[in-house]
Protein backbone atom coordinates (compact mmCIF):
# COMPACT_ATOMS: atom_id res chain seq x y z
CA UNK A 1 0.00 0.00 0.00
CA UNK A 2 1.34 3.42 -0.96
CA UNK A 3 1.71 5.98 1.76
CA UNK A 4 1.51 9.79 1.67
CA UNK A 5 1.69 12.24 4.52
CA UNK A 6 2.21 15.64 6.09
CA UNK A 7 5.23 16.93 8.01
CA UNK A 8 4.98 19.91 10.34
CA UNK A 9 4.90 20.88 14.01
CA UNK A 10 2.53 21.01 15.71
CA UNK A 11 -0.08 19.35 13.47
CA UNK A 12 -3.24 18.70 15.48
CA UNK A 13 -6.15 18.23 13.08
CA UNK A 14 -5.01 18.80 9.51
CA UNK A 15 -7.21 19.28 6.46
CA UNK A 16 -4.92 17.08 4.33
CA UNK A 17 -5.31 13.84 6.30
CA UNK A 18 -9.13 14.01 6.11
CA UNK A 19 -9.16 15.07 2.46
CA UNK A 20 -6.74 12.48 1.10
CA UNK A 21 -7.99 9.49 3.10
CA UNK A 22 -11.54 10.33 1.93
CA UNK A 23 -10.28 10.63 -1.66
CA UNK A 24 -8.50 7.26 -1.43
CA UNK A 25 -11.66 5.61 -0.06
CA UNK A 26 -13.97 7.22 -2.66
CA UNK A 27 -11.72 6.36 -5.62
CA UNK A 28 -10.61 2.90 -4.44
CA UNK A 29 -6.97 3.98 -4.34
CA UNK A 30 -4.80 1.56 -2.37
CA UNK A 31 -3.10 4.23 -0.27
CA UNK A 32 -3.13 5.88 3.15
CA UNK A 33 -2.27 9.40 4.35
CA UNK A 34 -0.62 9.97 7.73
CA UNK A 35 0.54 12.92 9.82
CA UNK A 36 4.24 12.98 10.74
CA UNK A 37 4.64 15.50 13.55
CA UNK A 38 8.38 16.17 13.81
CA UNK A 39 9.68 18.58 16.47
CA UNK A 40 12.74 19.47 14.36
CA UNK A 41 13.64 19.32 10.65
CA UNK A 42 16.59 17.09 11.66
CA UNK A 43 14.01 14.27 11.96
CA UNK A 44 12.86 14.67 8.34
CA UNK A 45 15.08 12.07 6.65
CA UNK A 46 14.23 9.50 9.33
CA UNK A 47 10.56 9.76 8.28
CA UNK A 48 11.53 9.19 4.62
CA UNK A 49 13.95 6.33 5.34
CA UNK A 50 11.80 4.41 7.86
CA UNK A 51 8.66 4.50 5.66
CA UNK A 52 9.77 2.73 2.45
CA UNK A 53 6.23 2.84 1.01
CA UNK A 54 6.12 6.67 1.35
CA UNK A 55 5.59 8.22 -2.12
CA UNK A 56 4.88 11.85 -1.29
CA UNK A 57 4.66 14.45 1.46
CA UNK A 58 3.00 17.77 2.08
CA UNK A 59 4.98 20.26 4.14
CA UNK A 60 3.47 22.80 6.52
CA UNK A 61 4.62 25.28 9.17
CA UNK A 62 7.43 25.64 10.15
CA UNK A 63 9.29 23.56 7.54
CA UNK A 64 8.39 24.97 4.08
CA UNK A 65 11.74 26.77 3.90
CA UNK A 66 13.79 24.55 6.24
CA UNK A 67 13.18 21.43 4.12
CA UNK A 68 14.83 22.88 0.99
CA UNK A 69 18.42 21.74 1.79
CA UNK A 70 17.17 18.13 1.77
CA UNK A 71 15.57 18.40 -1.70
CA UNK A 72 17.48 17.01 -4.72
CA UNK A 73 15.44 18.69 -7.48
CA UNK A 74 13.48 21.93 -6.99
CA UNK A 75 10.81 23.12 -9.42
CA UNK A 76 11.61 26.59 -10.86
CA UNK A 77 8.62 28.03 -8.96
CA UNK A 78 9.66 26.51 -5.62
CA UNK A 79 13.20 27.80 -6.17
CA UNK A 80 11.99 31.32 -6.99
CA UNK A 81 9.58 31.39 -4.03
CA UNK A 82 12.03 29.81 -1.60
CA UNK A 83 9.40 27.49 -0.11
CA UNK A 84 8.34 23.87 -0.71
CA UNK A 85 5.03 22.37 0.38
CA UNK A 86 4.93 19.23 -1.82
CA UNK A 87 7.64 16.56 -2.03
CA UNK A 88 7.61 13.66 -4.47
CA UNK A 89 9.69 10.69 -3.32
CA UNK A 90 11.26 8.42 -5.95
CA UNK A 91 13.20 5.37 -4.81
CA UNK A 92 15.71 3.16 -6.63
CA UNK A 93 17.83 0.36 -5.19
CA UNK A 94 20.72 2.79 -4.83
CA UNK A 95 19.15 6.03 -3.64
CA UNK A 96 16.15 8.15 -2.65
CA UNK A 97 15.39 11.14 -4.91
CA UNK A 98 13.35 14.02 -3.45
CA UNK A 99 11.61 16.51 -5.76
CA UNK A 100 10.19 19.74 -4.31
CA UNK A 101 7.22 21.76 -5.58
CA UNK A 102 4.97 24.59 -4.41
CA UNK A 103 1.22 23.95 -4.75
CA UNK A 104 0.28 26.98 -2.60
CA UNK A 105 1.17 29.08 -5.65
CA UNK A 106 -1.19 27.12 -7.92
CA UNK A 107 -4.04 27.04 -5.40
CA UNK A 108 -3.88 30.74 -4.63
CA UNK A 109 -3.43 31.95 -8.21
CA UNK A 110 -6.32 29.86 -9.55
CA UNK A 111 -8.54 31.00 -6.66
CA UNK A 112 -7.95 34.77 -6.85
CA UNK A 113 -7.63 35.13 -10.63
CA UNK A 114 -11.40 35.37 -11.34
CA UNK A 115 -11.64 38.32 -8.91
CA UNK A 116 -8.86 40.38 -10.52
CA UNK A 117 -10.00 43.12 -12.92
CA UNK A 118 -8.30 46.03 -14.70
CA UNK A 119 -8.73 48.27 -11.62
CA UNK A 120 -6.51 45.90 -9.61
CA UNK A 121 -2.87 46.81 -10.16
CA UNK A 122 -1.30 46.75 -6.68
CA UNK A 123 -1.58 44.40 -3.69
CA UNK A 124 -0.68 44.44 -0.01
CA UNK A 125 0.50 41.15 1.47
CA UNK A 126 -0.03 40.97 5.24
CA UNK A 127 2.75 38.87 6.81
CA UNK A 128 6.17 37.69 5.67
CA UNK A 129 6.13 33.94 6.43
CA UNK A 130 6.54 30.99 4.02
CA UNK A 131 3.07 31.27 2.48
CA UNK A 132 3.49 34.99 1.76
CA UNK A 133 6.32 34.29 -0.71
CA UNK A 134 4.07 32.05 -2.81
CA UNK A 135 1.33 34.69 -2.64
CA UNK A 136 3.74 37.38 -3.88
CA UNK A 137 4.89 35.16 -6.76
CA UNK A 138 1.26 34.43 -7.71
CA UNK A 139 0.19 38.08 -7.62
CA UNK A 140 3.18 39.11 -9.73
CA UNK A 141 2.34 36.38 -12.26
CA UNK A 142 -1.12 38.01 -12.54
CA UNK A 143 0.54 41.37 -13.26
CA UNK A 144 0.15 43.03 -9.84
CA UNK A 145 2.75 45.08 -7.99
CA UNK A 146 3.16 43.88 -4.39
CA UNK A 147 4.15 45.31 -1.03
CA UNK A 148 4.63 43.36 2.23
CA UNK A 149 3.16 44.60 5.52
CA UNK A 150 4.81 43.43 8.75
CA UNK A 151 4.51 44.12 12.46
CA UNK A 152 8.27 44.62 12.46
CA UNK A 153 10.62 47.04 10.74
CA UNK A 154 12.06 45.01 7.87
CA UNK A 155 13.73 46.01 4.59
CA UNK A 156 11.29 46.11 1.65
CA UNK A 157 8.22 46.13 3.89
CA UNK A 158 5.99 48.68 5.56
CA UNK A 159 4.42 48.42 9.01
CA UNK A 160 0.70 48.44 9.81
CA UNK A 161 0.90 52.03 11.05
CA UNK A 162 2.02 53.02 7.52
CA UNK A 163 -1.14 51.63 5.90
CA UNK A 164 -3.11 54.85 5.47
CA UNK A 165 -6.48 55.26 3.71
CA UNK A 166 -4.57 56.47 0.63
CA UNK A 167 -2.45 53.29 0.63
CA UNK A 168 -5.62 51.17 0.79
CA UNK A 169 -7.07 53.07 -2.20
CA UNK A 170 -3.88 52.48 -4.20
CA UNK A 171 -3.26 48.89 -3.09
CA UNK A 172 -6.83 47.67 -3.42
CA UNK A 173 -6.03 43.94 -3.25
CA UNK A 174 -5.14 42.86 0.31
CA UNK A 175 -4.16 39.29 1.15
CA UNK A 176 -3.94 38.15 4.78
CA UNK A 177 -1.15 35.58 5.18
CA UNK A 178 -1.07 35.86 8.99
CA UNK A 179 -2.94 33.72 11.57
CA UNK A 180 -4.67 36.87 12.89
CA UNK A 181 -8.39 36.11 13.19
CA UNK A 182 -8.06 32.33 13.03
CA UNK A 183 -10.16 30.18 15.39
CA UNK A 184 -10.24 30.47 18.40
CA UNK A 185 -9.10 34.14 18.10
CA UNK A 186 -12.06 35.09 15.92
CA UNK A 187 -12.43 38.54 17.52
CA UNK A 188 -9.07 39.69 16.10
CA UNK A 189 -8.26 41.23 12.72
CA UNK A 190 -5.34 43.07 11.09
CA UNK A 191 -5.30 46.77 11.99
CA UNK A 192 -6.24 48.53 8.74
CA UNK A 193 -8.31 51.59 7.76
CA UNK A 194 -11.32 49.50 6.66
CA UNK A 195 -13.39 52.66 6.14
CA UNK A 196 -11.21 53.47 3.08
CA UNK A 197 -12.42 50.30 1.31
CA UNK A 198 -15.11 50.08 -1.36
CA UNK A 199 -16.47 47.77 -4.05
CA UNK A 200 -13.11 47.80 -5.87
CA UNK A 201 -11.31 46.41 -2.79
CA UNK A 202 -10.51 42.69 -2.67
CA UNK A 203 -9.83 41.12 0.73
CA UNK A 204 -8.48 37.58 0.44
CA UNK A 205 -7.87 35.67 3.68
CA UNK A 206 -5.80 32.47 3.68
CA UNK A 207 -7.70 31.49 6.85
CA UNK A 208 -10.72 29.19 6.35
CA UNK A 209 -11.77 28.66 9.99
CA UNK A 210 -13.98 30.63 10.61
CA UNK A 211 -15.58 30.84 7.13
CA UNK A 212 -15.86 34.61 7.44
CA UNK A 213 -13.10 36.24 9.47
CA UNK A 214 -13.44 39.64 11.14
CA UNK A 215 -11.01 40.95 8.46
CA UNK A 216 -13.54 39.90 5.80
CA UNK A 217 -16.59 41.13 7.76
CA UNK A 218 -15.14 44.61 8.31
CA UNK A 219 -14.28 44.92 4.62
CA UNK A 220 -17.73 43.72 3.56
CA UNK A 221 -19.32 46.52 5.63
CA UNK A 222 -17.74 48.98 3.17
CA UNK A 223 -18.54 46.95 0.05
CA UNK A 224 -15.27 45.01 -0.36
CA UNK A 225 -15.23 41.69 -2.22
CA UNK A 226 -13.98 38.89 0.03
CA UNK A 227 -12.85 35.28 -0.18
CA UNK A 228 -11.46 32.85 2.38
CA UNK A 229 -8.72 30.23 1.93
CA UNK A 230 -10.86 27.09 1.55
CA UNK A 231 -10.88 27.04 -2.26
CA UNK A 232 -7.10 27.64 -2.30
CA UNK A 233 -6.69 24.72 0.11
CA UNK A 234 -8.69 22.39 -2.14
CA UNK A 235 -6.90 23.54 -5.30
CA UNK A 236 -3.47 23.07 -3.73
CA UNK A 237 -4.49 19.56 -2.62
CA UNK A 238 -5.50 18.72 -6.22
CA UNK A 239 -2.12 20.07 -7.38
CA UNK A 240 -0.26 17.99 -4.74
CA UNK A 241 -1.83 14.82 -6.12
CA UNK A 242 -0.91 15.84 -9.69
CA UNK A 243 2.74 16.34 -8.65
CA UNK A 244 2.86 12.95 -6.90
CA UNK A 245 1.32 11.09 -9.84
CA UNK A 246 3.26 12.69 -12.71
Amino acid sequence: MDKYGLIGYPLGHSFSISYFNQKFADENIDAVYENFEIPTIDDFMEVVETNPELKGLNVTIPYKEKVIPYIDILSPEARAIGAVNVIKIERTEKRILLKGYNSDLIGFTQSIQPMIEKDHKKALILGTGGASKAIQYGLKSLGLETLFVSRYDRPGTIQYKDVTPDVVKEYNVIVNCTPCGMYPHTDECPELPYEAMDSKTILYDLIYNPDTTLFMKKGEEYGAQTKNGLEMLLLQAFASWDFWKK
